[in-house]
């Protein structure tokens, strides 16, 4: 299992447009991946209702986790999101 904890660069949190770009993120990945607040429950991160009905928050600490069984993807591909959310970046960088 791979795990990254970061917290929310966007201002406005996984609301709307930053939801929607997690959430295509998550789903190039290729990997199955959960997101969870601190001390919630943990949502598919490709589904944009369960990654709405988060609340997250800007400066809202989320853990990222993946299962997949290739373990070298699923680290890059946290990576990738960790960095993206960290940064509030508007697209998935190609590289970290």
């Amino acid at each position: 299992m791979a795990e990254r904890r970061v917290s929310i660069g966007w201002a406005e949190g996984l609301h709307a447009r930053p939801a929607s770009i997690f959430v295509r993120a998550a789903m190039a990945t290729g990997v199955p991946v959960t997101i969870a607040r601190k001390d919630g429950p943990a949502v598919n991160a490709a589904s944009m209702l369960a990654v709405l009905s988060l609340g997250a928050e800007g400066g809202d600490e989320i853990t990222l986790t993946s299962r997949a069984e290739d373990t070298a993807a699923a680290e890059a591909a946290l990576d990738r999101l960790a960095k993206l959310v960290s940064e509030g970046l508007e697209e998935l960088p190609e590289t970290v």
